[in-house]
């Protein structure tokens, strides 16, 4: 199935992001005189602007992958999960079973993750049904997206309604564990200057793993009004509605791996591992054309999240006598967040100039209650492995309350609960000098007042921290041919000391500098009309206040220091066959210790070969090295390989259907982990099979 492209006009393309890697088979053609291609070859966010300015891939000093709507349908992804496996750089973590956890360079983050250039850090999975493409850049730069970034962060571009025309499809799936799931999109024109497009989606999750079982409704209808020849307006509304069994996985043994023997055992209980989500989600953006060289847009956001989790999970295994220490706790947040952010883009003799300002506004409450045993008193107790796990009577050689009948509560043992406020006011600016038709010169910063204010409705008391920071973002490009490039960029970011999720801030975080994150990197592109080349060489050094381990609950500060080389090739290789592939080799320490999740190297390869005018197939390879999975820790991940099939036919023009195999070769292996005793077992092989319809 050939992937489609879209036209836009140019002033649309000074509102979209910067340009970064690549397509299948375009490349840049800077003699284009009104319209250019741009799907999958720059930050393509229609009419809201991602905080950057419109470069062509060969002109960016930095590292990023794109992959469009296409892409992501002709390979059957679910996830953002399935996305990040597949890019250089980048891997996953566990997410302790309800979300999505994303390893940036070493980085471990679950909140550098945004919307349309607006940040989406609720810890959830988040569905891929109403999107154009998915955007993931490397390296830290507050100058793009503010506070974290850390070691990179993922856009996801929604899809918008479309002036002048009407489409739709539909589509229904089914896979090997029973697993239903629906979508469906449609876009009507409602007058001459405006359109509605609605997509919506329903999953029911299967899986082979004990209890594994969900349902995740989405729903998002986008409004667009062309106000004027130079004014776009579009308008959206989002809901979803998830709830899925929270697995945390197997111990590992005294060798330091998985226990292989526990892999089909799950330590949580099918009532009690549980993750719930609900959020409405309100989005605004208005572009203007003020002339040819100047372009404005203004994007309002206000999102409303409830999110629950409750768990249960491995704390210690005793090989000796086959028994396990349990732990788990209940977590519910609740989080109302306002983005306002507003840019000018002036392009006038040689030099391209962004300046922007942004606000926001989060509210955030959050309780953890730790479970309470009844036979121990105590959050902790030990169990005789079974299949399934019963946690009604304690073992044998429990050391406090050997062999006796127990309940648990997650409702009398508050740890803590908490009130936040985070007020941040950013003021942006950049500059893309062209030199000379060979030398680009890029450089910028970013002024961030981050005011939060935790209240500790547990204890009594408020912690305050009053940052001021500025990030600066320099780049340097230099063309030896029209699509050619060797660039050197540096870059910084930061976080505020109260962590990621903004939960808790003792009185000695709440006086020491936010966590410091700085990026230099070099490289080499190619782009050309048969396809691209990238390879490029990255240190990133943090100073960061954090758990000593996944599982403690007291910070230290973590010195952390990556540095690695990632290369990515997409192309046309033949007439009928293309290819994407991307090797990545990262070496980590932290404080003189062996970093967590870092794996030695990662190597992808997939190949989509057009069998036919109708049939395309697709094969897809991932080879992931070992990794470390805590800091310091000997327990470690065992090295893996992946083939994963696809194969879509074309019925009819308006039919499509789709077979796709994860784990073809149904290996045992182990994706990922959250602690050295949870870690998360590698799904089976798995087919898929889908039909979709065209309107």
């Amino acid at each position: 199935m050939k992937l489609s492209k879209r036209n836009l006009p140019i002033n649309v393309l000074v509102l979209t992001a910067l340009a970064i890697t690549p397509s299948l088979a375009d490349g840049y053609d800077a003699d284009t005189p009104d319209e250019v291609v741009v799907k999958g070859k720059t930050l393509y966010s229609d009419q809201v602007n991602a905080l950057k300015t419109p470069t062509p891939i060969v002109n960016v000093p930095q590292s990023a992958s794109i992959l469009t709507g296409d892409e992501i349908f002709d390979r059957g992804f679910k996830s953002i999960g399935d996305i990040s496996r597949y890019t250089p750089g980048v891997n996953t973590s566990q997410g302790e079973g309800h979300r999505d956890s994303i390893v940036f360079r070493g980085v471990r983050s679950t909140a550098d993750f945004f919307v349309d250039g607006v940040r989406d850090d609720v810890q959830y999975y988040r569905s891929l049904y109403n999107l154009d493409q998915v955007e993931i850049l490397r390296g830290a730069n507050s100058l793009l997206f503010g506070r974290g970034g850390t070691g990179g962060i993922i856009n996801r571009v929604s899809k918008k309604a479309e002036l002048g025309s009407e489409f739709g499809a539909a589509g229904l799936s089914t896979d090997s564990f029973s697993g239903l799931y629906f979508s469906a999109d449609y876009n009507i024109e409602t007058s001459d200057n405006s359109a509605l497009r609605m997509n919506f989606h329903s999953d029911k999750l299967e899986g082979d793993r004990d209890f594994y079982g969900g349902d995740r409704f989405g729903f998002t209808p986008t409004l667009r009004m062309a106000l004027g020849s130079a004014t776009t307006l579009n308008l959206s509304y989002e809901y979803a509605d998830h709830q899925r069994f929270i697995d945390r996985g197997i111990p590992t043994g005294a060798d330091g791996k998985p226990v292989e023997a526990l892999k089909d055992v799950v330590f949580g209980d099918k009532d009690i591992n549980t993750s719930t989500l609900e959020a409405h989600v309100w989005r605004g953006n208005l572009s203007h054309d003020f002339s040819d060289t100047l372009k404005g847009n203004l994007t309002v956001a206000f999102s409303d999240f409830e999110k629950t989790y409750r768990n249960l999970y491995v704390a210690d295994y005793l090989p000796s006598t086959n028994e396990v220490v349990i732990d788990g706790y209940l977590d519910p947040t609740f989080r109302e967040s306002l983005t306002v952010s507003g840019s000018l883009i002036r392009e006038h003799d040689r030099h391209t100039l962004l300046v922007g300002a942004e606000l926001i506004d989060t509210d955030n409450d959050n309780y953890r209650y730790n479970t309470n045993w009844s036979a121990t008193s105590d959050d902790q107790a030990t169990f005789t492995v079974t299949r399934p796990m019963t946690f009604t009577t304690t073992s044998a050689s429990d050391p406090v309350a050997a062999n006796t009948a127990t309940s648990l509560d997650f409702t009398s043992s508050l740890n803590n609960s908490t009130k936040t406020n985070i007020e941040v006011t950013s003021l942006y600016f950049q500059d893309q000098i062209d030199i000379s038709d060979n030398l680009i010169i890029t450089l910028g910063g970013r002024f961030d007042n981050f005011d939060i204010t935790i209240d500790d409705i547990k204890n009594g008391g408020s912690r305050t921290q009053d940052i001021d920071e500025f990030g600066p973002r320099a780049g340097l490009v230099y063309k030896p041919s029209e699509n050619s490039s060797f660039y050197a960029s540096y870059s910084e970011s930061f976080m505020p000391r109260s962590g990621e999720q903004f939960k808790e801030m003792d009185a000695l975080e709440a006086l020491e500098d936010p966590d410091a994150f700085e990026n230099k990197e070099i490289g080499y592109k190619y782009d050309s009309l048969n396809g691209s080349f990238s390879i490029a060489y990255f240190e990133l050094e943090s100073t960061r206040f954090d758990k000593a381990n996944a599982n403690a609950e007291q910070t230290e500060e973590r010195d952390l220091e990556v540095d690695g080389i990632e290369v990515a090739y997409n192309g046309q290789v033949s007439e009928n066959l293309n290819m994407a592939a991307s090797y990545s080799n990262i070496d980590g320490e932290n404080s003189g210790s062996n970093a967590r999740e870092i794996p030695d190297s990662t190597f992808t390869i997939w190949g989509a070969y057009q069998a036919s005018p109708r049939l395309n197939l697709g094969l897809g390879f991932i080879h992931q090295g070992e990794s470390h999975i805590s800091d310091g820790s000997t327990a470690v991940l065992p090295s893996y390989e992946r083939v994963d099939f696809s194969a879509n036919y074309d019925v009819r023009d308006d039919i499509v259907l789709q077979l796709h195999i994860e784990n073809l070769t149904d290996e045992v292996y182990y994706p990922h982990a959250h602690s050295t005793h949870q870690v998360s077992v590698g799904e089976p092989l798995n087919a898929r099979l889908a039909i979709y319809k065209k309107f």
